[in-house]
Formats: structure tokens, sequence, C-alpha cells
């Protein structure tokens, strides 16, 4: 399952905002600085998903706000 995520690092309060099934808008406090702010990006969508943080990752975006993320729900 592949989902699309417009993020923002560096804000100041942790925002988590589904737009539709495959969309999201995700804020975080962390610094886009060695993948601080990916990390948590997969963090907050594993535990939206209920999945491990092995099973989701960023296939397109990583320096990007838009980021393509795919997950692996087997």
């Amino acid at each position: 399952m592949y989902i699309r995520v417009k993020a923002t690092p560096s804000a100041k309060k942790e925002i988590f905002k589904k737009i539709n099934e495959d969309h999201f808008e995700i804020s975080v406090k962390d610094k886009a600085v060695n993948n601080l702010a990916n990390n948590r990006i997969i963090e907050l969508i594993s535990n939206f998903y209920n999945l491990s943080k092995g099973k989701v990752r960023i296939v397109n975006g990583h320096h990007n706000q838009t980021k393509l993320l795919v997950i692996d729900k087997d």
C-alpha cells in the first residue's frame, strides 16, 4: 500500500492529519537533520496502522516535504 505525506519538520507542535485514505499531512518537532524528521514520520505512520516501524519505509522524497511511503501489511 502506498501513501503520500506532506511533511513539515521543525514545527512548534506535532500535528497528524489524515486528508483521505492515502494522503496525510504531518508536522513534527524534529529537525530535518540526520533523518530525525523522517524517522519520526515513519514512527507516527506505523503507530497509526498498528505496525512495526520495519513495515513502513520512504521510497521517494527523502529530502523533500512531499514523501511517498510504502506499507507492508503482510
